[in-house]
């Protein structure tokens, strides 16, 4: 029987009803049995405002101590977050910010999803190499992909009914349990 492992999904969106949590949603429903998708708890809103002052294990906010656990446990890190005024929304670099102190996702297997349109979402997927370059995250090339999501083939039920969608969001998650596999053989 095959390990089972753990991906942690990362939405930069706080929008419920976002492309970026449609594809995470999506994920979370096309994962094999032996992958287990998590989100971390509270999400985006939960983070303080990042504060260098504050970034050390004896005061760290409950929030981030969470995050950073919740990388911890993790095998692999999956990104899908919108582009916002040509970089990462404000929130979500925040969320980042959090992570450059922390030494959770140095080596992490990390991938995203770009959601956006043709011709969008460049300037997010450029900064979001940067700051992960600067976390020492393990980028998965491979696994980072741009599937937009066509809106009229998401169900009632936020998950996207496209099976090439599917097959390619599956895809994805299979590379990173396979990198995550190869760090832990």
């Amino acid at each position: 029987m095959p390990t089972s492992r753990v991906i942690l999904l990362l939405s930069g969106s706080l929008r419920s009803g976002s492309s970026n949590e449609t594809v995470l949603r999506t994920a979370q429903a096309v994962a094999p049995l032996q992958v287990r998708t998590v989100r971390p708890e509270g999400g985006l809103a939960a983070l303080p405002h990042f504060n260098p002052d504050d970034d050390n294990e004896a005061l760290l906010p409950a929030p981030v101590a969470a995050l950073r656990a919740a990388i911890d446990e993790a095998d692999a890190v999956l990104i899908c977050t919108p582009e916002y005024a040509g970089t990462l929304p404000g929130s979500f670099k925040n969320l980042l910010d959090w992570t450059v102190g922390g030494t959770e996702i140095c080596d992490k297997p990390t991938a995203w999803v770009n959601a956006a349109n043709p011709g969008r979402g460049r300037g997010a997927e450029i900064t979001l190499r940067t700051v992960l370059g600067y976390t020492g995250a393990d980028i998965v090339e491979a696994a980072c992909v741009r599937i937009p999501v066509d809106p009229t083939r998401v169900g009632e039920d936020g998950v996207m009914t496209d099976p090439g969608a599917r097959e390619q969001i599956g895809k994805v998650l299979d590379l990173l349990v396979e990198r995550a596999a190869g760090q832990y053989a």
